[in-house]
């Protein structure tokens, strides 16, 4: 394949790479698709897959045990939960999706594809792919280590040791209280082990409404979970089987493993940016329609985390269908709208990015979970207390807000917190994404009885 032609050459095959792969096959664009380690990505071995798979378990149980009556045998089967997380990652054999591009009309390269000149993409030492019409870089984002004095002298555990391991640690520290860092915390809780989260905030989940905080700090605790909050990890020593924290105010921890959850960088660093003067330490800064405007000629294309726009799969996916189909619409000569809400303008990125944290409870949101600076905005909290949510759970707890565009009468941004809430988030998100005038959301009816009747009391919270 050494010196082979292509239309559109796609580094990096996880879910973004293989989505505007497809896009651009069915433009009808010849397509090759890179990647060096497995086909499917991080999401599908050590990401958004085993880390649901973990959790599920956990949380059924644990709902299970809400309402009488209903037989629960008390303890998750480790062994069990492995094996089942175990077949949705196949076990690491990519050959599924291997055979799932080939199908859809794309060429899979094996090997580390770097930009090597204008269109020019070598894999491996002496392998060069020529793209006619695009690169699309979608090599998605890699976990940031900080800096601690020790944490050299132990092998911690990043996302995807959390997510593969296949024993119960007997204690396990987790540091980092974002969305990797409380959802590992509860599901291996919930495995059985004793776990330690450490937040150097008063809640976990800071960037989110604190009462988010506050519910999820509460199930955490309930679990069994040790928080120790307004902290962190001040020094890290080796010992027999596992590593001694140092916390800030000097409490000391044994732990058998630690889990570094501190957050992800877009991974541009490798991708061969420099041979094109572009930074090799930021994200990759596209337009709307996932084009790098900062190249001559308009080549070079990026989606997913890479951009540093919104590191969710769901949402790099959204990107990568905007930059397939920009590349196929131009290769065939089109002139193409990047207006607001277009097909080729990725616009929900800054309006309409929905999240998922699948803890117990969970915490949902999508659009702007504040009132905007100087704004009219108004917020609107209440308590998720309907009869759909009393029969779901007995005690059920859950809090929901809603931000309105007071001069337009249009939501734009909704937050759910409580038990199986994610359900609830795509109707928030085409209530923000249509922009749907209040009075008429208003005749939206919610079913009786369900959890989205909490639609109806949010409304006449509003005043309707």
């Amino acid at each position: 394949m050494s010196g082979q032609t292509f239309d559109v050459v796609v580094i990096g095959a996880g879910p973004v790479g293989e989505v505007a792969a497809e896009r651009a096959a069915k433009g009808g664009l010849k397509v090759a698709l890179v990647e060096h380690e497995l086909f499917g990505g991080e999401c599908s071995y050590w990401a958004c897959i085993p880390s649901k798979a973990l959790l599920r378990p956990g949380n059924l149980l644990a709902a299970a045990k809400r309402v009488p009556g209903v037989p629960v045998a008390g303890a998750l089967d480790p062994a069990q939960v492995f094996a089942r997380r175990d077949w949705f990652t196949g076990k690491g054999d990519d050959a599924g999706q291997v055979g799932w591009a080939r199908g859809a009309g794309i060429e899979p390269v094996r090997g580390h594809g770097r930009i090597t000149g204008e269109r020019e993409v070598t894999v491996g030492e002496d392998q060069v792919l020529t793209a006619r019409h695009a690169v699309i870089v979608c090599t998605g984002s890699v976990p940031r280590s900080p800096s601690i004095p020790g944490l050299d002298t132990i092998r911690p555990w990043g996302s995807r040791e959390a997510t593969s391991a296949s024993a119960v640690p007997a204690r396990l520290g987790v540091l980092g209280g974002g969305v990797v860092g409380v959802e590992m915390a509860q599901a291996w809780a919930r495995l059985g082990a004793e776990v330690h989260l450490v937040i150097t905030g008063e809640r976990p989940l800071p960037k989110l409404p604190s009462f988010a905080g506050d519910l999820l700090l509460g199930g955490l605790r309930e679990e069994g979970v040790f928080v120790h909050t307004m902290s962190g990890i001040r020094e890290v020593s080796a010992v027999d089987g596992g590593a001694s924290l140092t916390l800030a105010d000097g409490e000391q921890l044994v732990v058998d493993e630690l889990l570094v959850a501190t957050g992800r960088a877009p991974a541009t660093g490798d991708v061969g940016l420099d041979v094109l003067g572009l930074p090799t330490d930021a994200p990759l800064a596209v337009d709307e329609s996932g084009r790098v405007s900062a190249v001559d000629g308009g080549w070079l294309y990026g989606a997913g985390d890479v951009t540093g726009r919104a590191l969710l799969t769901h949402q790099g996916k959204y990107a990568a269908r905007v930059a397939g189909d920009s590349v196929a619409a131009r290769a065939r000569g089109e002139e193409i709208s990047t207006e607001p809400w277009s097909r080729y303008s990725a616009t929900a990125d800054h309006h309409a990015v929905p999240q998922v944290v699948f803890t117990d409870p969970e915490v949902t949101s999508v659009g702007l979970t504040e009132a905007r600076e100087g704004s009219a905005d108004r917020v609107v909290d209440i308590d998720i207390a309907v009869a759909g949510s009393s029969l779901h759970a007995d005690g059920y707890q859950g809090k929901a807000r809603m931000v309105v565009d007071t001069e337009r009468g249009v939501v734009l941004g909704v937050t759910f917190v409580g038990p199986d809430v994610a359900e609830l988030l795509h109707s928030a998100t085409i209530a923000v994404v249509g922009e749907v005038p209040l009075d008429r959301l208003w005749h939206a009816v919610p079913a009786f009885p369900t959890i989205s009747e909490v639609w109806l009391r949010l409304l006449e919270a509003y005043g309707l």
